[in-house]
C-alpha cells in the first residue's frame, strides 16, 4: 500500500533541520550504504519541495519519506552522471536554471563497484526560471553537505575497523596496536575526524539559518571531512597490510566509498577555491 503523508506531516518532514540530515548521513556512511544517498535523502527532496506543487509532488515526497522511492540527480559539470539511474524511480537532470525528468543512457565505470553511474538525457521539463536557479543551488548545498557527512561516517567506520584489527593482529609476539607507530597513525585519524565534525555541524547550522557564509562553511566542512576520511583510508591500509587491498576484506567497502565520494559533489580543489574566495572577500580578517 502506498504510504501517504498528510499536509501537516509533510510540512513537518520538510521542516527537518540540516543538522538532522548530517546526523543521519554520518550513520549511513558509517554503515557504507550503497546507492544515491545524498541525492535521494538531501538534494532531490529540496528540488521537489521548492519547485513542484500538486498531487505529483506530494506523491513523490511521500514515497521518498517512506522509502518506496529512490531518486537520483545529475547536475553537470558538478555531477556529470546520475547514480543508479536505471533502478531509481525518479531521475532528474538540472542545470543552473532548469530541472527536467531524465532518462538513463550509457553506463559508465566507477571506482566503487557498488556505484552504477549513467549518462542521462532530458525528458520532460519540470521547472525553469529564477525559482529553479535558487532551488538547484540550495539542493546542491544540501547534497554537498550530505556527502561530507557520508565521508565523515566512512572515516569513522575505517577507524573502528583498523582499531579492532590492531588489537587482535599479532606481530613479534604482541598486538600490532602496541607499536607506537600504529598508535600515532590511528590517533592522527581520530584527531582529523574530531576536528572535522564541528565544521560539519557549523555548516549545517549555517545552511539551516540561510547564513551569508553558507557556501564557505559547506565547502570548508567538505574539505575537512574528505581529508579526514582519506587519512583514515591510508591508515586502514597500513594497519591491515596486504589483506586491506583485497575485496574480501571488509574495509574495501569503506575504501571504495571514500575514493568515489571524495571526487564527486565537487573536488577538494574546487571547495578550497570557494573558501579562499570567501577569505579574500572578507578582508576584515577572521571568519564571522
Amino acid at each position: 500500500m502506498r504510504f501517504a503523508l498528510s499536509d501537516e506531516q509533510r510540512q513537518f518532514a520538510l521542516g527537518a533541520h540540516p543538522v538532522d540530515l548530517v546526523v543521519a548521513c554520518e550513520e549511513l556512511g558509517h554503515h557504507p550504504l550503497p546507492g544515491p544517498v545524498a541525492e535521494s535523502v538531501a538534494a532531490v527532496p529540496q528540488l521537489l519541495a521548492a519547485l513542484l506543487t500538486g498531487a505529483r509532488a506530494r506523491d513523490w515526497l511521500a514515497a521518498l519519506a517512506s522509502g518506496d522511492l529512490i531518486a537520483t540527480l545529475a547536475r553537470p559539470p558538478l555531477l556529470p552522471c546520475a547514480l543508479d539511474a536505471d533502478a531509481a524511480g525518479l531521475a532528474l537532470l538540472a542545470d543552473a536554471g532548469s530541472v527536467w525528468s531524465a532518462l538513463p543512457g550509457a553506463r559508465l565505470e566507477s571506482a566503487d563497484r557498488a556505484r552504477r553511474l549513467f549518462a542521462v538525457t532530458p525528458d520532460q521539463a519540470l521547472a525553469t526560471g529564477p525559482d529553479a536557479v535558487t532551488a538547484v543551488s540550495r539542493a546542491i548545498d544540501h547534497g554537498t553537505l550530505a556527502s561530507a557527512a557520508l565521508l565523515l561516517g566512512a572515516g569513522r567506520g575505517l577507524l573502528e575497523a583498523s582499531t579492532r584489527h590492531a588489537r587482535t593482529r599479532e606481530q613479534f609476539g604482541r598486538p600490532v596496536g602496541a607499536f607506537q607507530a600504529v598508535k600515532h597513525a590511528l590517533a592522527d585519524v581520530l584527531i582529523g575526524l574530531e576536528f572535522a565534525r564541528p565544521m560539519l555541524y557549523a555548516a549545517a547550522i549555517a545552511l539551516g539559518g540561510n547564513a551569508p557564509t553558507t557556501a564557505r562553511d559547506i565547502s570548508a566542512a567538505r574539505v575537512a571531512c574528505a581529508d579526514a576520511a582519506r587519512r583514515a583510508a591510508r591508515a586502514a591500509l597500513q594497519v591491515h597490510g596486504a589483506i586491506g587491498y583485497t575485496l574480501e576484506c571488509d574495509i574495501s567497502l569503506w575504501l571504495a566509498k571514500v575514493r568515489s565520494l571524495s571526487s564527486t559533489w565537487g573536488s577538494q580543489a574546487e571547495h578550497r577555491a570557494v573558501v579562499l574566495a570567501a577569505l579574500v572577500q572578507d578582508r576584515a580578517g577572521a571568519w564571522s
